[in-house]
């Protein structure tokens, strides 16, 4: 009795031995597979306009859009782009105004003015810094097409096209977000190049020259300006 009492003890012993392994492997498999999650976030960019090589998908950035005033409510307004996206502005009591290169008001803008919007980027909704109305005739869907722009459409393929020049080192997501005055002109050059879309984003690359992100439109979807700010290629 005594033998067969010490016997079921030790198999007792060895089954409570084994779950509490068994408990261990599960928590160690949780936090292994937590972990490589955790490490893949990639890091919030830096804000500054110098080089650098922090990863550049973040946001809100700087960025900006061209369009005609389609409706204005108070603080606001929205356009629309020569390729059919629609844009959300907000104004802000620090938002400036241009008619061309002279000062303007909040009154300039009305429903059929041809703007430009530059300011912090969320998507489609734009917190404008600046907002310029421009000469007549200055966006409009011919422009659109004639530079290339794919509109955007829902379930359209992605358009894979690449042209002009593209910086040999770039590597897509690489790079450090441009703001101020760097950014506003990067993302002029490019709206002027490519107009329709929405710039949402300006990394500085490491050679200096800068890759402009675009939302809204199927094509293209990076653009390229070198330091003197010209275009000197796009892709999807």
């Amino acid at each position: 009795m005594f033998s067969r009492k010490l016997t079921m003890s030790i198999v007792a012993g060895v089954a409570a031995i084994a779950v509490a392994g068994c408990s261990s492997g599960i928590v160690s498999a949780t936090s292994s597979s937590a972990s490589p999650a955790a490490s893949s976030t990639p890091p919030a960019a830096s804000s500054s306009s110098g080089g650098g090589g922090s990863n550049a998908r973040s946001g809100p950035a700087a960025g900006g859009s061209s369009g005609t005033v389609s409706s204005v409510s108070t603080p606001g307004f929205t356009i629309t782009t020569s390729a059919g996206q629609k844009v959300t502005v907000n104004e802000a009591s620090s938002t400036t105004y241009q008619k061309g290169t002279a000062p303007a008001s909040a009154s300039a803008i009305t429903a059929g003015e041809p703007v430009l919007v530059l300011g912090t980027v969320n998507s489609t909704t734009i917190t404008a810094t600046q907002v310029t109305v421009q000469p007549a005739g200055s966006e409009g869907s011919a422009a659109s097409s004639a530079a290339g722009v794919v509109p955007f459409q829902q379930g359209a393929p992605v358009t894979s096209k690449t042209v002009g020049q593209i910086p040999a080192d770039y590597t897509q997501g690489s790079g450090t977000l441009a703001s101020g005055t760097t950014a506003n002109k990067a993302t002029e050059a490019a709206l002027a190049a490519y107009p329709g879309g929405v710039v949402d984003r300006v990394v500085e690359l490491s050679n200096g020259e800068y890759e402009v992100h675009y939302i809204g439109v199927n094509w293209p979807h990076h653009i390229f300006v070198n330091q003197d700010f010209k275009v000197i290629g796009a892709n999807d």
